[in-house]
């Protein structure tokens, strides 16, 4: 039967809703807090908000259109290998809870590039801000029309009218209403995602006549494929990929990025805090899981019609909308509550991006540099989540013209994450790293990642490598195959294509990140005060031995020779908390 693609008058009420209730969190904090005299007060919720809304927030803040509509087409063609990123975000959790947590909490930082300039020098904040604001906005724009394009193409639904809503009351609930408002619309999106995932999920499960066929089904096409422990970096995903992979591509959000410590340091206390990041672990679990399991429900209702080889769609971010059009266009408002959580998801990104663009831009860009009263600071906070917010809309405008660099655009915002995870992990645990150092290692392993990035994006690996599993279009008449299944004509391949351009992308993070560390520790080994050596060879020596005695030690050498170590010793947690 022709699928019904366009929307009812329900499905935009519905979509509207989502967005009236967001404004009115944010006009409900500005009325609450209008007597907020500090920029702190607007950009960390004056530090006194619970471990619950939080830790929602922290779920929803990465978990974007992107996720809702490309995890599901993942499993539909690759098959649901990605559900390992479930040990992953284990990995993820205990990292930044034990060792960057503490140090951001303790510092009291509003900007995580604060910590640069007390442990390595300006340079190095200022390097680490620029480049920070370079990829959120440049990541922003593209969650913000990437999901409009995919809906627009399948629903009908209209395109800038929706990019520039969407925008538009995300910029207004960020700006009167601060991180609080960010946080509790956060929450809110967070319920709509999982409503929308529930809603394809539940009426799937009805039509396929339970759990047990979809996941027969699954099974047969090949799309449990979780038993892969190929250690072949060159195999796109498997189990080493996605857990190793993965952890170092979300421990550079977790741990480092400004709109995820900006939240869990919010807290009222250090115990809120870490309990947020282990509550949001089941948040991260639930919205795993419904996606996988939506990727197993597509292929089920699709295993022998596939909508994209017929041509029916012209690309699988394509395909979840295509089934709610499919499954659900008769039940008017549910296909509306579907787009409401793809959007849902793309409204916590971009608001959590707007309050970080804001507060790094504050304290790193500003405040250093004016003698403002807090007053004034707190109107420039509300003026550049603004000005932000207007900039990432001007940047989707700017997406729809980039045609096929917007994957290319997605993939060096991933690899910008590790060589600056790679610069925080040099500063956290190695003592006896400088500024030097610190530089050389963030440009040189920016300059690697960058260059297995762009050129896996010139060159994509073949199909061996990605291993798409197979569909087939049974039940449709024969038509036209979609541009994506073209056979490619030959082109000349370059030597490195088939080995180094070929690495998973989930290790392009891993790559930035140990060549920043690697040359960042030898650069400072040459660059070194040799005093400082000893001590850390001394260092190394007792954390070996006892972890107490470590930290005791420690201790002791910063109070005796505050003037040679203080700048490498003074900021790690555990001296902090015995001094």
């Amino acid at each position: 039967n022709k699928v019904k693609l366009s929307f009812a008058v329900a499905d935009y009420v519905v979509f509207a809703l989502m967005l009236v209730v967001s404004a009115a969190v944010g006009v409900y904090y500005a009325w609450a807090d209008r007597g907020q005299r500090s920029s702190g007060d607007f950009l960390m919720g004056g530090r006194r908000l619970t471990a619950l809304p939080v830790s929602l927030s922290l779920t929803a803040s990465f978990m974007s259109a992107i996720t809702v509509l490309s995890n599901p087409a993942e499993v539909y063609r690759y098959g649901a290998s990605i559900g390992f990123y479930g040990l992953s975000y284990i990995i993820t959790i205990v990292v930044t809870s034990e060792i960057f947590l503490p140090v951001f909490y303790r510092l009291a930082v509003t900007s995580t590039y604060e910590y640069l300039e007390l442990r390595f020098n300006r340079a190095t904040r200022l390097l680490g801000t620029v480049l920070f604001i370079v990829q959120t906005i440049l990541y922003t724009g593209i969650v913000i029309y990437a999901p409009a394009l995919a809906l627009n193409q399948v629903t009908g639904m209209d395109l800038w009218g929706a990019v520039i809503s969407t925008g538009v009351v995300c910029t207004f609930y960020c700006t009167m209403g601060g991180l609080k408002a960010v946080v509790w619309t956060d929450v809110i999106q967070l319920g709509v995602m999982l409503a929308g995932f529930l809603s394809v999920i539940v009426r799937s499960v009805v039509l396929q006549g339970g759990v047990f066929p979809i996941i027969s089904d699954s099974e047969q096409g090949g799309r449990l494929n979780f038993w892969d422990f190929d250690t072949n970096p060159l195999r796109r995903h498997t189990f080493w990929t996605v857990t190793i992979g993965g952890a170092f591509v979300w421990v550079s959000i977790y741990g480092i990025n400004q709109a995820q410590v900006q939240r869990y340091i919010s807290c009222k206390s250090i115990g809120h805090a870490r309990a947020s990041l282990y509550i949001n672990l089941l948040g991260l679990w639930s919205i795993l899981l419904c996606s996988v399991f939506a990727g197993m429900c597509l292929y089920s209702v699709y295993k022998n019609c596939d909508p994209w080889t017929a041509g029916l769609v012209s690309a699988p971010d394509q395909l979840m909308p295509y089934l709610v059009m499919d499954i659900l266009g008769n039940y008017p408002g549910l296909p509306g509550l579907f787009v409401a959580a793809a959007y849902s998801g793309s409204l916590s990104t971009v608001s959590s991006s707007i309050n970080a663009l804001a507060a790094v831009t504050v304290e790193d860009l500003i405040k250093p540099y004016t003698n403002m009263s807090e007053k004034h600071l707190s109107w420039i906070s509300k003026g550049l989540s603004f000005a932000y917010g207007a900039l990432c809309i001007g940047m989707a405008g700017l997406a729809s013209l980039m045609g096929g660099i917007l994957q290319a655009a997605v993939s060096i915002f991933g690899v910008i994450g590790g060589p600056l995870l790679g610069l925080f992990t040099l500063g956290i645990l190695c003592p006896f790293a400088n500024s030097k150092g610190a530089l050389s290692g963030l440009l040189s392993g920016l300059v690697v990642s960058l260059w297995v990035g762009i050129g896996a994006q010139i060159y994509p690996p073949p199909p061996e490598m990605t291993l798409p599993l197979p569909l087939t279009t049974d039940e449709f008449t024969p038509c036209t195959l979609s541009s994506q299944h073209v056979p490619f004509s030959p082109i000349t391949r370059p030597v490195l294509a088939d080995n180094w351009y070929s690495l998973s992308y989930l290790y392009f993070s891993p790559i930035g990140t140990i060549i920043a560390i690697s040359v960042g520790l030898i650069v400072s080994l040459f660059t070194g005060d040799y005093y400082l050596m000893c001590v850390c060879v001394e260092y190394l020596q007792i954390s070996a031995y006892s972890w107490h005695a470590h930290f005791v030690f420690l201790a002791r050498m910063v109070r005796k020779t505050t003037h040679t170590v203080d700048k490498r010793f003074v900021y790690l947690p555990a001296v902090q908390s015995h001094q």
